[in-house]
């Protein structure tokens, strides 16, 4: 088992005299250095834009500080469960770099996001926001969904129905 050097772990400090909160502090560090995060410029994450095989892909491009985003991500993580065999779910993270190890990794673990999610680091968004969509502003969330059909971009926050009917549109 994967993490079972972790578990491990738990078993020896709970044998120590340090205090529960402690315990927890010192397991979460060992797991957030354990989640690897893709971290891309925009030429790198432009792979997650363009595919062409059979699958129709949702890419979402949110952060941590943006509560519309942290609220609608249940549902893509429900649309991912649900769909998994058609649809590909990617979390594009626009975090600041300096908040990877601190808010970005432990909201992934604490959520236990099952999507890929990837974070964008290229400060030149002048440049790649127009390169997404021509109409989109920057506001986040933003969504693409894309097959190799079709293409739509969606600056709004969904719901998990809108999102499913939006998504079912491209299934067809």
């Amino acid at each position: 088992m994967k993490y079972a050097w972790i578990i491990g772990l738990v078993l020896f400090f709970s044998c120590k005299d340090a205090t529960e909160k402690e315990q927890v502090a010192e397991v979460k560090q060992i797991l957030e250095t354990e989640i690897s995060l893709e971290v891309y410029d925009f030429d790198g994450l432009q792979k997650f834009l363009s595919t062409t095989d059979d699958k129709t892909y949702v890419v979402n491009f949110w952060a941590t500080w943006c509560a519309p985003c942290i609220k609608e991500l249940p549902y893509f993580e429900k649309l991912n469960k649900n769909y998994s065999e058609d649809v590909e779910v990617i979390l594009v993270s626009l975090d600041f770099p300096s908040k990877y190890e601190t808010k970005l990794k432990p909201y992934i673990i604490n959520k236990n996001l099952k999507s890929k999610v990837v974070a964008l680091n290229d400060v030149d968004s002048n440049t790649w926001i127009p390169k997404v969509d021509e109409s989109w502003t920057g506001a986040i969330p933003a969504t693409i969904i894309y097959n190799k059909n079709k293409r739509q971009f969606y600056e709004k926050s969904f719901n998990y129905d809108e999102l499913e009917t939006e998504v079912k549109q491209f299934l067809k």
